[in-house]
C-alpha cells in the first residue's frame, strides 16, 4: 500500500499543476481584445502576506497647554519649523549622481644586458694548455646576454548619471544634532523590480526649508540603484559560468 502512494503524490501534484496551467491559459484566452481589468479596491490587512509595519519612532510626549494658550506643546504646525528633526521623521533625498572619469596610461620598460669572463696570463695560457681542447681560449670562458621588454597599456573612459527622488526615514540622532537617515524604494514593473537604496549622515542645517536634501551633503552616503528580475538574469552569467571565472587560474 505504501508504494502505490508514493506514487500517487507525485501523479496527484502534476495534475494539480496541469489544471492550474489550463486555467491560466483559458482566463488569457477570454481577455483577448479587452484591457487588463483593474484590481478592486480592498482592505490591505486582508490581503495574503501582510505584515504590520515597525519603523523607528520618537518618545513618546504627553500633550499639555499653556496657560491662556489655545495651542498645544508639541504641534507641527503654526510656524513650527516643519524639517525632520526627530527619529522616525521623514525628509525627501535629491538624488543627483554625474560622475565621468578619463584615463590613458601607458607603460613601456626594456631591458638588455651582456656581460663576459675569462682569464689571461700566465694562468690563462696553462689553462689553455693542460685544461681546454683545442681552438678555445681562456679569455673568453664564459658570456651571458639577456633582454627583457615590457610594454602595457590601460585606458578607462566610464561615464554615469542618475537623478531621482527618495523619501528617507529619520533612524537614529547622534549626539552632536547629525541625523541618521535610510530611504529604500522598490518599483516593480511587470517582472523586473527596481531597487533604490540612500543612507548615510546628515546635518540639520544642510535640509531645506522645503524638507528635501541634496545626496552631495550626505557624509558617509551609501546609494543603491540596481534591479532584479528576468531582464537581470539575462543580463547576468550563469552560475557555472561565474564560478569558473572564480576557480580556473587562466
Amino acid at each position: 500500500m505504501a508504494p502505490r502512494m508514493t506514487f500517487m503524490k507525485p501523479a496527484l501534484a502534476v495534475s494539480l499543476a496541469l489544471a492550474t496551467a489550463a486555467c491560466g491559459t483559458a482566463d488569457k484566452l477570454s481577455q483577448i481584445g479587452q484591457p487588463p481589468a483593474l484590481s478592486a479596491i480592498q482592505d490591505p490587512t486582508t490581503t495574503a502576506g501582510y505584515r504590520p509595519v515597525q519603523m523607528p519612532m520618537p518618545t513618546p510626549q504627553s500633550d499639555h497647554y499653556n496657560s491662556n494658550s489655545l495651542w498645544r506643546s508639541g504641534a507641527r504646525a503654526f510656524f513650527k519649523d516643519q524639517r525632520a528633526a526627530r527619529v522616525g521623521d521623514i525628509l525627501t533625498v535629491l538624488v543627483t549622481i554625474s560622475d565621468k572619469a578619463e584615463f590613458d596610461n601607458k607603460t613601456q620598460r626594456s631591458r638588455t644586458g651582456t656581460s663576459s669572463s675569462g682569464t689571461g696570463g700566465a694562468v690563462g695560457a696553462a689553462i689553455n694548455t693542460f685544461l681546454l681542447p683545442g681552438g678555445t681560449s681562456a679569455d673568453n670562458l664564459a658570456s651571458a646576454e639577456g633582454a627583457s621588454t615590457f610594454q602595457g597599456s590601460g585606458k578607462v573612459d566610464r561615464q554615469e548619471k542618475l537623478q531621482t527622488r527618495v523619501a528617507a526615514v529619520v533612524t537614529q540622532t547622534l549626539p552632536n544634532g547629525n541625523m541618521v537617515i535610510e530611504g529604500r524604494q522598490e518599483v516593480r514593473v511587470n517582472f523586473e523590480v527596481r531597487e533604490l537604496i540612500v543612507a548615510g549622515v546628515v546635518r540639520p542645517e544642510d535640509i531645506a526649508a522645503n524638507n528635501t536634501i541634496e545626496s552631495e551633503k550626505i557624509a558617509e552616503a551609501r546609494i543603491g540603484y540596481g534591479g532584479r528580475g528576468q531582464i537581470t538574469d539575462v543580463q547576468q552569467p550563469r552560475y557555472g559560468a561565474q564560478v569558473l571565472d572564480i576557480v580556473l587560474p587562466f
